[in-house]
């Protein structure tokens, strides 16, 4: 059973396009996770016995105009979720976050043991604080929580107000990339099959309460991924010097040893391949016809 909204921060059709495309339907329930009454009753009429909480309101620079309602949606919407789970036996709860929790950390790369204390937009602390809620509700009702934390996910299917795609578009379309202090902001962007796979492990392995990461383990400078692109695509791209926005982190840098060591994980494709693979997927997707 997939709980969505569809909410309008990117077209819905897109959401609605990518549910059909699964093929063999799920069972999809149109409505959110604020709606504290809808979360019990699905919890009750479907028997769930495991979660994965991957529901949120998403953008780092978009938080930054809108605080409360990103704690409404990332902070109230996960505590509705673990308190229905801990009433009705969930075995496995596991609780989507974010590498930006990290904030401008100082240690790379990223370990679990640092205190991500200072998030720079409302984003990351929402997801941070319902990260703290996820181990409270361990604490007083023994549920199982495991947090893990993204890195940049993207591939086919991503969103589209994410740079794998917007490249795609701007280079396409003669547009401008805005590339923050010369391009050298790092992340560390992480297949979507890749954590497809970390998500299954866990649902698996009840864990007490553990926050882990899930990333590739290999940054990169935005220059160097505008010119992975301007190779497949064919084209150079058009961009713009501007300074970082105060939202944004020098770099995303996964350290994930423990998800080796708890949930097998093994990032197997690195980002070349991963955009190449994007990129023939938007190919067949928006019906292009490449130059030669």
């Amino acid at each position: 059973m997939i709980l969505d909204n569809f909410d309008s921060y990117y077209d819905p059709a897109v959401k609605h396009a990518n549910i059909a495309a699964l093929g063999s339907q799920p069972v999809v329930i149109e409505g959110d996770v604020r709606d504290r009454a809808l979360v019990q009753r699905l919890f009750a009429d479907y028997n769930v016995t495991r979660v994965a909480h991957l529901a949120g309101l998403a953008g780092v620079r978009n938080s930054v105009a809108d605080g409360p309602l990103y704690a409404d949606v990332n902070t109230t919407g996960s505590v509705n979720l673990l308190d229905s789970a801990r009433q009705h036996a969930v075995s496995v709860f596991i609780q989507a976050s974010t590498s930006s929790v990290y904030g401008q950390a100082t240690r790379i790369p990223f370990s679990e043991d640092d205190a991500p204390d200072f998030p720079l937009a409302p984003y990351p602390a929402s997801k941070r604080a319902a990260e703290l809620f996820g181990y409270s509700y361990h604490q007083l009702f023994g549920l199982n929580v495991t947090v893990l934390r993204f890195f940049n996910v993207y591939g086919p299917f991503g969103r589209p107000d994410m740079m794998p795609l917007k490249a795609i578009e701007a280079i396409l379309n003669n547009q401008v990339i805005t590339v923050y202090d010369g391009g050298s902001l790092q992340r560390d962007w992480t297949y979507v099959d890749d954590i497809v796979a970390g998500i299954a492990a866990a649902l698996e392995r009840p864990t007490g309460y553990r926050v882990i990461n899930l990333g590739c383990g290999a940054p990169i400078a935005l220059t160097e991924f505008i010119r992975i692109y301007e190779r497949l695509i064919g084209k150079p791209a058009i961009t713009q010097a501007a300074p970082a926005p105060l939202s944004e982190p020098r770099v995303t840098y996964c350290d994930n040893t423990r998800a080796r060591e708890l949930l097998d994980f093994r990032p197997t494709v690195q980002i070349e391949e991963g955009l190449a693979r994007t990129w023939d997927w938007y190919k067949t997707h928006h019906r292009l016809l490449t130059k030669s």
